[in-house]
C-alpha cells in the first residue's frame, strides 16, 4: 500500500513536470517537506542502509577523537514539536546541509595507492602514438 502512494505521487510529479525527471525530482523533494508520509514511504526501503551509514560515520569520528556533537546537538527528547509530527525534519536538514557526508560516496576499503610519476618509457610511447595519429590523417 505504501508503494502505491509513492508511485502515485511520482506519476503526479512527472505529469506536472511534463516528463522532466529533474523537475519531478525537485517537486518530490518539495512535497516531502510537508508530506511526512511521502518522505517515510520513500525512505523506508533504504532506512537500514541510511542508519548503518550514520552509525559507521559517528563511530569513525569517535575513533579519530573528533567531537561528534560539534555540528548539531542531539535533542533531549524524541517527542515531536508542537504542531508537527517531527519525522523527517532532521533528515531533511541533514540532506540539505553542505557539510554532510555523501551517502555511498565513502569507500569502506583501503584507500587507493597514490600514483607515481609516469616513466620515460610511457611518455615516449604516448608521444609515438600521437605522432602516428598526425601522419595518418
Amino acid at each position: 500500500m505504501t508503494q502505491d502512494y509513492v508511485i502515485a505521487k511520482i506519476k503526479q510529479a512527472l505529469e506536472n513536470a511534463r516528463g522532466n525527471e529533474t523537475k519531478a525530482r525537485q517537486q518530490i523533494i518539495t512535497w516531502t517537506y510537508e508530506d511526512t508520509k511521502l518522505l517515510h514511504d520513500l525512505a523506508k526501503p533504504h532506512m537500514t542502509g541510511i542508519i548503518a551509514h550514520a552509525i559507521s560515520r559517528v563511530k569513525r569520528m569517535q575513533e579519530r577523537g573528533e567531537d561528534t556533537l560539534k555540528s548539531e546537538p542531539v535533542p533531549d527528547s524524541t517527542a515531536p514539536q508542537e504542531g508537527e509530527d517531527g519525522f523527517g525534519v532532521e533528515l531533511l536538514k541533514a540532506i540539505a546541509a553542505d557539510s554532510t557526508a555523501k551517502f555511498g560516496m565513502e569507500s569502506g576499503g583501503r584507500p587507493a595507492p597514490k600514483r607515481g610519476a609516469a616513466s620515460q618509457q610511457h611518455i615516449d610511447a604516448l608521444k609515438m602514438i600521437a605522432r602516428k595519429g598526425k601522419t595518418e590523417n
